[in-house]
């Protein structure tokens, strides 16, 4: 191949071989340009994607740092006292008491409570006084009542390590 490529190249003029080598400098530099053009907006597409798994990782982060301090704690100590009564005396200490529209023990680890109208900023102190007795919220259900503030709200309590 090269033999023949030479052989065609030299029975050109030297103003032909000229012209060829124009045009293909030419043609290499198109290429060049539209390569560099589609890299270009490529990356460009791409810095966006970039950023946004960028911020995912750091949150992924954050959540297995989470993770790590969470199992890294003492698992609270069993309580011997009948979950609906623990619950029972932190209502009764709350302003909540009045607007308990029932409760209702699940098993032995859950409870179910539904409350009529109370200030959201209560049922939030509640709950985190709840969280502070080693009970999460497995579930939970708020609608906004007619005044401002007012809630209506239905919470599953559980102790952890169902």
């Amino acid at each position: 191949m090269r033999p023949t490529l030479r052989q065609w190249w030299a029975s050109r003029a030297p103003q032909e071989r000229r012209v060829i080598a124009v045009a293909a400098l030419g043609l290499g530099l198109v290429l060049y340009a539209w390569l560099l053009q589609a890299t270009v907006q490529a990356r460009r597409q791409l810095v966006p994607a970039v950023d946004q798994l960028r911020a995912q990782a750091v949150r992924q982060g954050a959540q297995a740092d989470e993770i790590v301090r969470l199992r890294a704690m003492s698992a609270p100590p069993r309580s011997a006292t009948d979950l609906r009564q623990l619950v029972q005396r932190q209502l009764d200490a709350s302003a909540l008491a009045r607007a308990l529209v029932s409760m209702e023990l699940i098993d032995a680890h859950q409870v179910k409570l539904v409350f009529g109208s109370v200030a959201f900023a209560d049922w939030l102190a509640w709950a985190d006084a709840m969280q502070a007795q080693h009970l999460r919220v497995a579930a939970v259900r708020i609608e906004a009542q007619a005044p401002d503030g007012q809630v209506s709200v239905s919470v599953t309590l559980e102790r952890p390590g169902r």
